[in-house]
């Protein structure tokens, strides 16, 4: 191809594979202009300007902005590989912060839609049943807090979303609610209750307490969360006839709620309840 070669600026757009619109932005801005004939007044691109389109184009594959590649451009600026670096290295700290943005609300998304899956197939095979299984432990981070029989203000509270902010951290994954006991709660009475969910970022020792480590019984309640309590007399009965004791307390783990939907016969819970067998000494 001659150096010589001129293109008109429907030519340019199509070899470019850019808009017309955008070539005459370029001119306005002064980043790549066309030159005029003498003769005719008649507006041609070099091949050197075709060359700076791509070059433009590529620059803003990496996400400069027309300002920031406008100092690319300007070879007689004095230090120009110190102007380049310093812009590279802005846009390496932006684009930093910008991945982990990203991967944080990925991994909010995944952790939700977990939860929406594990909901249908909880719902759509009817799953009452109690089981066993042994639960990893993990860490979390909690609010002590008061439940006096309003579990909605418990599962969306206010307190522990402040304090999670306070903490500049970020939630992922179910509400936890701890209940100090599994009697009380059977029976809805007022208790003490540790407010508990998994974090995206590192979480401080004094603000965290860890889930698991331990078997556990249970079991999913499909419905209304004030008719939670026959899942507990399920969980009851069961270790009466499997030869069991349940620990002291319970976890609920809201696997979708009030934060999902408003329909609440479509909510599910998990009970979770400490085991052991009657042999070994109580917890």
């Amino acid at each position: 191809m001659s150096r010589e070669k001129r293109y008109s600026i429907g030519e340019m757009s199509e070899i470019c594979k850019i808009s017309k619109k955008t070539l005459r932005y370029y001119d306005e801005i002064g980043i790549v202009t066309p030159c005029r004939n003498d003769y005719n007044n008649y507006r041609y691109y070099t091949e050197d300007a075709l060359l700076s389109v791509l070059v433009l184009k590529y620059y803003k594959q990496m996400g400069f902005t027309l300002n920031e590649m406008r100092s690319f451009f300007e070879g007689a600026i004095p230090n120009i590989y110190n102007e380049i670096s310093a812009s590279f290295q802005k846009k390496i700290a932006e684009l930093t912060q910008e991945k982990q943005k990203i991967e944080n609300q990925h991994a909010s998304v995944c952790g939700w839609y977990d939860l929406i899956r594990e909901a249908q197939m909880v719902i759509e095979n009817n799953i009452h049943e109690v089981s066993v299984r042994y639960v990893e432990p993990s860490k979390y981070i909690y609010l002590d807090y008061q439940y006096n029989n309003d579990i909605k203000s418990i599962i969306i509270n206010l307190d522990f979303t402040n304090f999670v902010e306070k903490q500049e951290n970020m939630i992922v994954g179910p509400v936890i609610v701890q209940f100090s006991s599994f009697d009380e709660r059977l029976n809805d009475r007022p208790q003490p209750v540790r407010l508990m969910q998994k974090t995206l970022l590192p979480c401080a020792d004094a603000v965290s307490d860890v889930i698991g480590g331990t078997v556990m019984a249970s079991c999913y309640h499909i419905g209304c969360i004030d008719g939670i309590g026959s899942a507990y007399r399920r969980i009851a009965r069961w270790a009466e006839q499997q030869g069991y004791c349940l620990g002291k307390g319970s976890y609920e783990r809201y696997v979708t709620d009030y934060w999902t939907t408003s329909n609440s016969e479509q909510h599910v819970t998990e009970v979770m309840v400490a085991i052991h067998r009657r042999c070994e000494s109580s917890v």
